[in-house]
């Protein structure tokens, strides 16, 4: 086994084991949750545009630039082209100059009521701010997550630090708040405002509620108390807990394949016995190949053992944020988390939840059927014998084994070369919106690793209109996972009036002024014109942790996750090309949750289509594999996806009960609720002593919307069906979808937008009605 496969097979493994911590049993099959269905669709791409775009293949296909470095030829410059970020001590004193620079638009705002013309530039005002210390903030989170070096990593912590707790001092402004909320309540204002200023203004005014500063003084103190309470909470059980070990002995391990038992036995040689920590990937091993059901049990049943401090943990958690919603007259926390969200109520989300449970529960009775045939067959049993939660991952495996016992074994997990995958985005993005990738070198400083790759993003008809940078490879220090950074949002700018901010006697004004300091991160780059506005571009950062190549000098291979990761990241990336707002706080990604994950969820549609692998180019060195080998290769991957989809329904139904008003009950109890649920919906009875909402750590960050991965998924499911399905490089529906949906960001209504795009005006309203259909339209294939 090469390098590259021993640790792509333990960053599966971990995966695997980190997933099992969110769900009642290990997903092993966590990465296949789509069918393999043939399409009939075009499978060879069409002529392609005249422009020279070979040049993305090498580029890539390095795990170091063509300059030998992180650095083109020219001058030295800073982080994203920006000298201000040309040193870790450059960036502390940027943090510095850019809040003397924005007290100066505070004050600004502060004095709008002195003049009627200035009340109509508060909003304008607002994001103006926000966008000049989200360009500090949100730079400073890529290099502390990204940056090898430890100076700039603690540069970044405290100028990230320092300028969040600036962002608090203003969110407790009342004078700011006042300031706001009298224009909102002018009507003359008001009702000039078009659906994305009103929207901006009030992100701005939940804001500031969110902090409590429209309660009087005691329930002030209150909710600062309780929201202290909140985070200790949450503290506690997001901290892993400790599990006891279990010892099985050699003997048990008896039936499964030599191979697993041979890698597991390295462990247990010099004591006879093997010690398996519940959730690890010994224990997702055994799980998966144990014919010894009592073993599996035991394994099952110490992994959701209950540990009471966490228990009692997110109990009181859910208990305080109930109390913290009331406080602010909400009826429960789930209300209080739909602020800005397409689902208008708690009540709409069940009703969702309710309406996909109902049409993707035939397909898990099915596969519970199949589980059921399998343990027959298995046991020699002369009917389907009960099932439980310990069978699940055992006989998944066999189904799989059997169902390819008369497959060629030689189908591996396809390879796909970075350059390859990046030249085929640029081709899709070609066809479908008209844009395209253009790589280019970064100068000298701009990028904070050698493996980081610039790429300009260009449009046919407007020319450059942002810039991605890419930073693919695992590497010490680096932060996990795979994310999209905003760096910078695209905003209209040639009506900052940003003079004006200068006009009160200031001290630091006229300091600023004089040193030529005036404009913040204003110039990361050229603007964008279009018609007669000139905006922003746009600037983010795509960091991933894919296993590098094991030589330099070789291709890098991709594994098809890491593709399809790639391709998600990539249409968070393109949302924030794409649009074009007057304000940076609804540009492109900073949308409503329910709906961010629609333009990523939709591309991982565009990658298992045969004309999209089509697009990708092919080389003697790294050759592309065939749709048919593709197909072999998800078939052979993929087991009953609807089990593990009913599990996410399951979840979250369980988070929109834990939010709701029960949790004002002073019997409130986490795992009554849960046992309740799962003996209601559950696949598999509950375990009596056991609470694996412990493990459901999307309760910390997430709570109350859950529900948002799957409402993005059934949304993206319908685009793809009635837009791309037929034809993935049609481009009449590309410039369609990027017109209606892409360009707005968050600054037009997403039922709106939806509902448009899709031709399905019952939904437009976004009631319960419309939450019951999107429902209805499912999630699996």
């Amino acid at each position: 086994m090469t390098r590259q496969a021993v640790l792509r097979l333990a960053r599966r493994i971990t995966s695997q084991v980190s997933g099992s911590r969110h769900f009642p049993l290990p997903l092993g099959l966590a990465q296949c949750r789509r069918r393999s269905t043939a399409v009939q669709v075009q499978t060879t791409p069409s002529t392609l545009p005249s422009y020279n775009d070979i040049d993305i293949t090498p580029y890539f296909d390095r795990c170091s630039s063509f300059s030998g470095a992180s650095h083109g030829l020219g001058p030295a410059t800073g982080l994203f082209g920006q000298p201000e970020l040309a040193s870790p001590a450059n960036f502390v004193q940027l943090a510095q100059r850019t809040a003397n620079r924005a007290q100066l638009l505070v004050d600004r705002i502060k004095r709008s009521s002195n003049s009627r013309s200035e009340t109509f530039k508060v909003v304008k005002n607002f994001d103006r701010l926000s966008d000049m210390l989200c360009g500090v903030i949100d730079a400073a989170e890529l290099v502390r997550h990204s940056h090898p070096q430890k100076a700039w990593i603690d540069a970044a912590h405290e100028v990230y630090e320092s300028m969040c707790s600036f962002m608090n001092t203003l969110n407790t402004d009342v004078d700011l708040y006042e300031v706001l909320r009298a224009v909102m309540q002018d009507q003359d204002v008001a009702s000039t405002f078009s659906y994305e200023q009103r929207q901006t203004a009030l992100i701005f005014i939940r804001d500031f509620e969110r902090s409590g500063i429209h309660l009087p003084p005691e329930s002030r103190s209150t909710f600062v108390a309780l929201s202290d309470q909140v985070n200790i909470l949450s503290r506690t059980f997001s901290t892993p807990s400790s599990r006891k070990s279990l010892y099985v002995r050699r003997t048990e391990l008896d039936g499964m394949p030599p191979r697993v038992i041979q890698n597991l036995a390295r462990q247990s040689s010099f004591t006879g016995k093997l010690r398996v920590i519940p959730g690890s990937w010994e224990a997702l091993t055994i799980n998966k190949y144990s014919p010894n059901e009592d073993l599996r049990h035991r394994l099952h049943v110490a992994e959701m053992q209950p540990d009471p401090s966490k228990v009692e943990a997110l109990d009181d958690l859910l208990k305080v944020r109930d109390q913290l919603a009331r406080l602010v007259g909400r009826p429960s926390f789930g209300e209080w988390s739909l602020d800005n969200k397409m689902a208008k109520s708690a009540d709409d989300v069940l009703h969702f939840l309710t309406a996909l449970e109902t049409h993707e529960r035939p397909l898990a009775l099915h596969a519970l059927d199949a589980l059921a045939r399998a343990k027959q067959s298995h046991l020699n049993l002369p009917d389907p014998p009960s099932l439980n939660a310990w069978d699940r991952d055992f006989y998944l495996n066999r189904i799989q084994v059997e169902a390819n016992s008369g497959v060629n074994k030689a189908v591996s997990e396809p390879l796909f070369a970075a350059g390859s995958a990046f030249q085929a985005l640029s081709r899709l993005f070609t066809h479908i919106y008209g844009m395209r990738l253009e790589p280019r070198d970064p100068q000298p400083g701009e990028v904070w690793h050698p493996d980081v790759k610039r790429l300009d993003v260009v449009d046919e008809s407007e020319g450059l209109v942002g810039v991605i940078y890419v930073d693919l490879w695992a590497r010490r220090g680096k932060h996990s996972g795979a994310a999209h950074y905003t760096v910078r949002c695209s905003r209209r700018v040639d009506d900052d009036d940003a003079d004006t901010d200068f006009l009160s006697s200031s001290n630091v004004g006229d300091e600023l002024r004089a040193t030529g300091q005036a404009e913040i991160m204003q110039q990361l780059g050229p603007l964008s014109r279009s018609g007669q506005s000139v905006y922003q571009l746009p600037i983010a950062a795509l960091v991933c942790e894919f296993v590098p190549p094991a030589d330099a000098k070789m291709p890098t291979g991709l594994a098809w996750g890491e593709v399809k990761t790639l391709f998600h990241e990539m249409g968070h990336a393109m949302h924030s090309m794409i649009a074009r707002t007057e304000y940076q706080n609804v540009s492109g990604t900073r949308c409503s949750t329910d709906f961010v994950e629609l333009p990523s969820t939709l591309m991982e549609k565009f990658l298992a289509s045969p004309a999209v692998l089509g697009l990708f180019p092919s080389t003697p060195a790294s050759p592309i594999p065939s749709y048919a080998h593709l197909q072999a290769y998800l078939a052979r991957s993929n087991s009953l996806p609807a089990v593990e989809t009913h599990t996410h329904i399951l979840m979250a139904i369980l988070d929109q009960v834990y939010h709701s008003h029960l949790a004002s009950s002073p019997s409130f109890s986490s795992t009554s609720e849960l046992h309740k649920l799962e003996a209601r919906l559950g696949l598999f009875p509950p375990i009596p002593g056991t609470a694996w909402q412990t493990n459901f750590t999307h309760l910390d960050g997430y709570g109350a919307t859950y529900y948002t991965y799957l409402f993005c998924r059934a949304i993206a499911r319908k685009v793809w069906k009635t837009q791309f399905q037929a034809d993935p490089l049609n481009r009449e529906k590309g410039e369609r979808y990027k017109r209606e949906v892409l360009k707005y960001g968050g600054g037009k209504d997403p039922w709106e937008m939806v509902a448009t795009l899709l031709d399905v005006p019952e939904i437009a309203a976004g009631d319960r009605e419309a939450m019951e259909i999107v429902g209805r339209w499912g999630v699996e294939q």
